[in-house]
């Protein structure tokens, strides 16, 4: 969380200073969300939730991250918006969350984590209000074929076995202290 959110992939300064963290896709699919109560799942250190927020969403991030959590909180109060951040396994995310939203959201590097599809759909559709809808925007799914230098094909397209590699850095910060 701390490389990321250092990371000039992030942009903290520029995000505090009332930049939004969202891209013209989504903010042109979804319009308007004024008033709407989102979800929004892996919702990291919170960027992403804060933003809508700022657009007049009623907003609620989850993240399995306690220090993730911890640092959207922290933004959420110095941005002074007011969005809510719970921390929990996305997988368990209607129970932990228990209401319904108009919007439920993820974004951005999210689906390749997921271990089980239909678990996860599964949360989706219960935390969808009657006439809600979910959105998510991310990389296909063919990216996690390659290697981390996305050089040559590594993994099949249907892989099925956990996948387990050392690597340093982060996609945020390729020179990160991290291992």
């Amino acid at each position: 969380v701390e490389v990321h959110m250092s990371s000039s992939l992030y942009n903290l300064n520029d995000f505090l200073s009332g930049k939004s963290s969202l891209n013209l896709t989504e903010l042109e699919e979804l319009g308007n969300v004024q008033g709407k109560s989102l979800c929004h799942l892996q919702c990291h250190f919170g960027q992403d939730s804060i933003s809508w927020a700022r657009l007049g969403a009623k907003v609620l991030g989850l993240d399995f991250s306690e220090k993730a959590i911890e640092e959207a909180r922290n933004l959420n109060i110095k941005t002074q918006t007011d969005a809510e951040f719970v921390c929990g396994n996305v997988m368990e995310a209607a129970t932990i969350i228990n209401r319904e939203f108009d919007i439920v959201f993820t974004s951005y590097g999210t689906i390749g984590w997921i271990p089980d599809l239909r678990v996860w759909a599964k949360q989706i559709f219960t935390l969808l209000k009657q006439g809600g809808f979910f959105y998510i925007v991310d990389f296909h799914p063919v990216v996690w074929m390659y290697n981390n230098e996305l050089t040559e094909i590594q993994y099949s397209y249907f892989n099925v076995q956990k996948i387990e590699e050392v690597v340093t850095g982060s996609y945020a910060d390729k020179n990160a202290e991290l291992t």
